[in-house]
């Protein structure tokens, strides 16, 4: 009979406790649970140069993409497994049911909705009736500290056994473990008809499983061909302990990778207490690196305080919580918070895994890497942060044109490489001056970003490729001008004409519906950026022209009606009006003179929210087109005796928001202001207060300071002591004043 050998994937104990089956048993074929046909990366994984964590992936060929992954870390008993049976030249196979089933059983579960199992609840009432915390604990206090490779085998065979009975699935899940079963019974079944000796087979499969092997029926050759299968690929791929922890959501992970590594080293040194040691110290070093106090008699006490609590659970070895119980004690005096970070890298970690050059790298990485050589880039892919500055412009004094758009295929590539979610680089705020040609960037290579270029192969096989299928998917799910003029953009940042092209085929179709203002302006804004940065990306902007004009003709026919809006929906509208006045600025070939007209009927009309009004008189006021004579006029109508102190006051604050120098040198308008605050009574004034301290706070202090001199100068007081009471800081008292006019009730306005 075949010998079965039970574990938990991810299990130091399991891991220590196969290698002695197999030395001991030298068995003639090794079978592990995993996918059939991924066998094939076997010689892969095992290679010299390949370092855990690294996982299986495989992934559907067609839309929706499915995928499945197979971590394994240095500690997975599957992998030293594997790595014993290439050493001593013994034939080793996956033999759970193929990808393309699984994927095929992934996709059939999406569109279930029953879905039921109780085993986290069974984990949960394990761990409460042995007296530990979680499963977690239970486990490793009860298998991990086990160092008998027999009594190891037995109890987690047992467990397994225990762990069915007490299982309870819906109808789907029990069938999918039970095919799974029979699938590898019948792989079991073939390799016996091979020619392997049945005694001289050693089966690695998860502790579950190990009753259900023992006792299921193999699948027949007619049903097997039966099975619903999908076309897939697969690939190797570098992990990370991020990614195994519990927090990055991976089902079959441990919250402690780094922790478990620990165990694993000390296991193999025959001393499990090093792991204890290991672990307070490596606490106690974060802690001294990151400019903490951490003594080494306080990690001594710490060993000794872990120790003591394994005691009272009668065992002689701390488990993780009894080290981290200890730990908060000696190493954080009580506090977790003072020893988190530390306890996050001691237990989780930051390690990834590394993958030599060419091997099992899908054909997006390879794109990748070739791209970071041809682009010069290479010499950033380095965990430090590194600043990249690009000039967008020809170089003339280079001779090739590769060369003379180097910085420009760079911006193309880091656009594309955003677009796909690879967080290797992140574009900065760039602000010099109408730098249309330049681009400033922050690079630095992390530990996921291997594993999001493996991802991206989702979407295509190269770079280019993955990032224009990325496109056509969401133009296809763009249900507004907004998303579409968002995806015209990024497009064009991205250097790809096509997509540019169908974007704005979109977007011609959307731009007819109804929209509102607010989506109006922020799509020619997008629009105005591509036509005026279209040369120097080469991109023909000419056909966005039409739309532009379109979409700018509709905004000046709805835009005064929609500043019949209240003070919540003002904000937008403002900023919506900024951005039509920039695209009338920067386009010739949009109508200024009805843009004009549209500004000064929403400056003059009474029955719009008083601040858009405010705000289109400014602007009025920066283009010339409103004089000091008529500034002044529709001061003394909007600030008299008569309006509503929050109409007049918040018409002001609309006013203040642009042009402020203009405002600040004409005394004539704080004469006006201040004599308009004069006629409010007492509570007239609170209702203009909260409008005008809103309105203040658009001035710097050295504007507030030249207010100041012209009010000093009106009421007659010294300049410097008003700007001193204008920039005081506002006692506690003055504080509740505030407060309280913030909650003052204005009624519907």
């Amino acid at each position: 009979m075949a010998l079965y050998f039970g574990i938990r994937h991810l299990s130091p104990a399991g891991a220590k406790h196969i290698l002695q089956i197999l030395k001991k048993n030298k068995p003639e074929l090794v079978l592990i649970e995993g996918p059939s046909d991924l066998t094939v990366l076997m010689d892969d994984i095992c290679h010299s140069k390949s370092v855990p964590p690294i996982a299986m992936m495989a992934y559907s060929e067609t839309v929706p993409i499915e995928s499945i992954l197979y971590p394994f870390a240095e500690y997975s008993p599957e992998y030293q497994a594997i790595l014993w049976a290439k050493k001593h030249n013994v034939e080793c196979r996956f033999i759970d049911l193929p990808s393309s089933v699984f994927l095929a059983i992934t996709k059939q579960k999406r569109n279930r909705t029953e879905r039921y199992s109780n085993m986290s609840d069974v984990y949960q009432k394990i761990a409460e009736q042995s007296g530990e915390q979680d499963q977690e604990i239970y486990w490793e206090r009860n298998f991990e500290h086990r160092t008998d490779a027999i009594s190891y085998q037995q109890c987690t065979n047992l467990f397994g056994k225990e762990l069915r009975e007490l299982s309870v699935y819906d109808e789907y899940e029990t069938a999918e473990n039970i095919l799974r079963e029979s699938y590898m019974k019948k792989q079991i079944n073939n390799a016996i008809k091979q020619g392997f000796s049945e005694d001289k087979i050693v089966v690695v499969t998860g502790a579950y499983h190990v009753q259900g092997l023992q006792n299921c029926k193999p699948l027949t050759e007619e049903e097997i061909k039966a099975l619903p299968q999908i076309p897939t690929q697969h690939t190797l791929m570098p992990y990370s302990y991020y990614r195994l922890s519990a927090r990055s959501g991976y089902g079959a992970g441990n919250k402690a990778p780094a922790y478990y590594e620990l165990l694993w080293k000390a296991m193999k040194k025959n001393n499990l207490l090093e792991a204890s040691y290991q672990y307070l110290s490596s606490i106690s070093y974060f802690q001294r690196k990151t400019g903490n106090m951490s003594s080494s008699a306080e990690v001594i006490e710490a060993v000794r305080l872990a120790v003591t609590l394994a005691n009272m659970k009668k065992s002689n070895i701390p488990t993780l919580q009894d080290l981290r119980d200890a730990a908060i004690t000696c190493l954080g005096h009580g506090s977790f918070s003072e020893i988190a970070q530390a306890v996050a890298n001691t237990e989780i970690g930051i390690k990834i895994g590394a993958l030599p050059e060419g091997v099992s790298r899908t054909s997006i990485q390879s794109d990748f890497y070739y791209r970071l050589k041809d682009l010069k880039l290479e010499k950033y892919k380095s965990l430090q942060t590194q600043t990249l500055e690009l000039d967008l412009r020809e170089n003339t004094r280079v001779k090739s044109q590769k060369s003379a758009f180097l910085d420009l295929e760079r911006s193309f590539f880091l656009h594309r490489i955003c677009v796909l979610g690879i967080h290797f680089a992140q574009k900065q705020k760039h602000y010099q001056e109408k730098a249309t040609w330049a681009e400033k960037w922050s690079l630095q290579w992390t530990p996921e970003a291997e594993i999001e270029i493996v991802e991206a192969a989702l979407q295509g096989e190269t770079v280019e490729i993955a990032t224009a299928f990325s496109f056509k998917e969401n133009l296809e799910k763009a249900t507004s001008i907004t998303e579409t003029a968002e995806i015209l953009e990024m497009a064009s940042l991205c250097g790809m004409p096509q997509i540019v092209e169908n974007a704005s085929v979109v977007l011609q179709g959307l731009s007819v519906e109804e929209s509102s203002i607010i989506d109006i302006a922020n799509t020619i804004h997008k629009l105005s950026v591509v036509i005026r940065y279209g040369t120097i990306r080469h991109v023909d902007a000419k056909a966005l022209f039409p739309i532009l004009e379109q979409l700018f003709y509709r905004a000046c026919f709805i835009l005064v009606k929609s500043c019949i809006c209240d003070n919540h929906a003002v904000e937008g509208m403002i900023n919506a009006i900024d951005l039509l006045n920039l695209a009338s600025i920067n386009h010739d070939t949009l109508d200024n003179k009805q843009w004009l007209a549209v500004l000064t009927e929403v400056s003059n009309r009474d029955d719009l929210n008083t601040k858009a009004s405010g705000f289109a008189a400014a602007i009025l006021l920066e283009r010339g087109e409103m004089t000091q004579q008529m500034l002044s006029e529709e001061m003394k109508r909007r600030l008299s005796y008569g309006i509503p102190a929050d109409l007049g006051a918040a018409w002001f604050e609309g006013l203040a928001l642009k042009n402020k120098y203009a405002l600040i040198s004409r005394l004539s308008i704080w004469e006006q202001l201040s004599d308009y605050i004069d006629t409010l009574n007492d509570e007239e004034f609170k209702k203009a207060l909260v409008f005008l301290r809103r309105a203040f706070c658009y001035f710097t202090a050295s504007e507030r300071n030249n207010i100041a001199e012209n009010l000093g100068e009106i009421w007659q007081f010294n300049t410097q002591q008003v700007s001193e009471v204008l920039n005081d800081t506002l006692t506690e008292i003055e504080q509740d004043t505030l407060q309280q006019l913030d909650e003052f009730d204005f009624g519907d306005i």
